[in-house]
């Protein structure tokens, strides 16, 4: 991340902490909903059913995050689009 700010290089992370820390965009699975899900797993498997009968999954949500002071920086607009559409925007 310190480098793509030094060279002045747009960068998309796979986490919101990269960009509440300074990054431009995060577009990644959303962790909460990841933790949430997994807890069902354990909860199905305490109650008795077998680990090797539960499905594989995917992740369901996805979580989009930009910060529009390092937009600013960069020289970047964010398109009103990509705003509307944001989950969360750090100003």
């Amino acid at each position: 991340m310190r480098l793509a700010a030094e060279h002045k290089i747009p960068a998309v992370y796979y986490a919101k902490a990269f960009v509440v820390a300074g990054g431009l965009i995060a577009f990644g699975a959303d962790r909460m909903d990841q933790f949430q899900r997994a807890a069902e797993y354990a909860d199905r498997v305490l109650k008795g059913e077998s680990p090797a009968d539960l499905p594989v999954q995917a992740p369901s949500k996805y979580e989009l995050v930009l910060n529009l002071k390092t937009a600013a920086a960069l020289g970047l607009t964010i398109p009103p689009a990509l705003l509307a559409r944001a989950d969360e925007v750090i100003e």
